[in-house]
């Protein structure tokens, strides 16, 4: 049977991921098709990084005795599920420092998200995503973003929303299904298929890594990096007039207006799928823009739309050029519906 190690990211005082990770054991244990374990990293005491090599380079050959005990707590399990919480805007030190201790023993397996934070700890799997494809993890789509007014009472007691819960159980479903799937490639392989999926896998990979870079850069209202992730004939259909945004310059008229409008800006993105085919690539997630108001102070919570992004392979990079932001219509009104939630 498949196991899964559910990983306890947060090792400070006062932390509320032991009261998460639970949450999410107690729902695995539920499950039939995989055997859950927790993995603390309090119990796995490691030093910052100092090695002389990576271990990308070392293979798993490490001399460290504790870095030896995290390697042997780490390796057997097939995939995993990371619960981490937000630390200005990035998953904390101590998982990080983790990850960076390893190599081989990540290669070929599952990894699916639960973060919280104020914002849902969304900017924390952003980065998080970026390191699996360097990793040869597979991320699954599915998140659990749990925010800390919304699924915490008094920001303190974790009482997770039913949508939640929903989500993890889709999330524990993808892990287990990609564990699964990648299991051939945990032995010997090297069959023009296995090359023809790692090619896959890591354009997959560097798409994740451009989708993370319009978070940043709209994060940071940073219009030159978005620049550069979006082909210069990109066609957007946007949810503000008109039909089409014809050209960069005029996606780029788009966002800065946005970053007129507010003080700060967060955006978030859930259920991201990536579908590669040669030198065309789709991806399609929920997005929701929120931020404080420029004019007011006001903090608006913003919407859900649907976005679909289509990529071309330019130049041996990845840019946009097409993308679509939408909204549900009422039919018989024909006002847009503005208050779903994924």
């Amino acid at each position: 049977m498949l196991k899964i190690g559910i990983i306890l990211a947060s090792v400070r005082n006062g932390r509320r991921g032991a009261q998460v990770a639970q949450w999410v054991a107690e729902a695995a244990a539920r499950r039939t098709d995989a055997e859950f374990e927790l993995i603390d990293l309090l119990d796995y005491p490691l030093p910052h990084l100092e090695t002389e090599k990576p271990a990308l380079l070392t293979r798993g050959a490490y001399e460290d005795e504790r870095t030896l005990a995290w390697a042997a707590a780490i390796a057997p399990y097939d995939g995993y599920v990371i619960v981490t919480p937000e630390y200005n805007q990035s998953p904390p030190g101590s998982l990080k420092n983790a990850i960076d201790h390893l190599y081989v023993e990540w290669n070929d397996k599952a990894v699916g998200f639960v973060s919280y934070g104020v914002d849902g700890g969304v900017r924390s799997v952003a980065q998080l995503r970026q390191l699996c494809g360097v990793l040869q993890l597979a991320d699954v789509v599915a998140q659990v973003s749990l925010t800390l007014a919304g699924d915490f009472e008094d920001h303190t007691v974790f009482k997770p929303r039913e949508s939640s819960a929903k989500t993890l159980e889709m999330m524990l479903e993808g892990v287990v299904k990609w564990s699964g799937a990648l299991a051939p490639l945990r032995g010997v392989a090297t069959t023009g298929d296995s090359t023809a999926a790692e090619t896959a896998k890591s354009a997959q990979s560097e798409i994740r890594a451009r989708v993370g870079g319009i978070i940043d850069g709209i994060q940071a209202k940073d219009l030159d990096a978005l620049r550069r992730i979006y082909a210069p004939d990109v066609i957007s259909f946007d949810v503000e007039p008109p039909l089409q945004h014809v050209g960069v310059d005029a996606k780029l008229k788009n966002w800065a207006k946005v970053f007129t409008l507010f003080q700060d800006v967060s955006y978030e993105l859930r259920d991201l799928s990536v579908e590669v085919g040669g030198d065309i690539a789709f991806a399609h997630a929920f997005g929701r823009l929120s931020g404080t108001l420029a004019a007011t102070g006001v903090r608006t919570e913003g919407m859900w739309v649907r976005g679909t992004f289509c990529f071309r392979r330019i130049h041996d990079g990845w840019l946009i050029v097409h993308d679509q932001a939408s909204l549900p219509v009422d039919v018989l009104t024909g006002r847009a519906v503005a208050d779903l939630e994924p």
